[in-house]
């Protein structure tokens, strides 16, 4: 299995233009065969709470329909965040979509005390299952501080821990060091996939990164560029993507 993290640097607010960029990255995952794509936190808008409500859509806006089309073309798991509603609740969410399969949507459960009065925390956790038994469970940003988030994914056999961030300048040495030692309590592969330039008043860190199933940090991408970092999880390869 082949799972590809990106880092990007989103447009305020404008999630057609993120689409746009989004396509390059899936472009280059396409190319080098990876099973899943997963994208940062808010990914489509950048994390930008006080915009939320007026951005927010369903998982079924018909501007999302390219990544099923990719989905379906490409055989490829894809992961992109934007705030979605249902009645007057927002939420922080990762819509998925699956070959030839209907699209879902995890939402947030753990919510930063700063966004507690904007959204409202999801109530349930997904996992996605591949061939060889390899489960992944994904997590939004703060939900990797909450040790009962990945206590539950062990205990649902999750082997794979994607998690889907902004991480700022001043976080991210602690969360490098939580998801090492998530990996590594667990015996799972970890990943991070971060933001870089600036989003929501933050400053943001990259170095998205992976650790194997050891807490050994095996590849980090930098604090300016886009990029993709691609696992095989047979091989234990390590692939270093730039986005031009």
């Amino acid at each position: 299995m082949r799972i590809c993290i990106g880092q990007t640097n989103p447009i305020k607010g404008d999630i057609e233009k993120n689409i746009d960029q989004h396509k390059r990255f899936l472009e280059i995952a396409v190319h080098e065969n990876a099973d899943i794509m997963i994208f940062p936190e808010l990914s489509l808008t950048g994390y930008e709470p006080k915009l939320a409500k007026i951005l927010a859509t369903t998982q079924d806006d018909t501007r999302l329909d390219v990544f099923q089309e990719i989905s379906d073309l490409n055989k490829i798991v894809i992961g992109v965040g934007l705030p979605t509603k249902e009645n007057d609740d927002t939420f922080i969410s990762m819509v998925i979509f699956q070959s030839n399969k209907e699209r879902f949507t995890y939402s947030k459960q753990y919510l930063y005390p700063t966004e507690i009065d904007v959204f409202t925390s999801g109530q349930k956790q997904i996992y996605l299952n591949f061939e060889g038994g390899n489960v992944v469970a994904p997590a939004i940003c703060y939900e990797l501080s909450i040790p009962e988030h990945s206590e539950t994914a062990h205990k649902n056999h999750a082997n794979i821990y994607i998690a889907s961030v902004l991480n700022s300048i001043n976080g991210i040495k602690d969360d490098i060091k939580k998801l090492s030692e998530i990996a590594k309590e667990f015996k799972m592969t970890v990943f991070m996939a971060n933001y870089i330039g600036q989003s929501g008043g933050y400053e943001c860190a990259g170095k998205t990164s992976i650790w194997n199933e050891e807490g050994k940090l095996v590849g980090q991408l930098n604090d300016k560029n886009e990029g993709l970092l691609i696992f095989d999880t047979e091989t234990k390869e390590v692939i270093e993507k730039g986005i031009k």
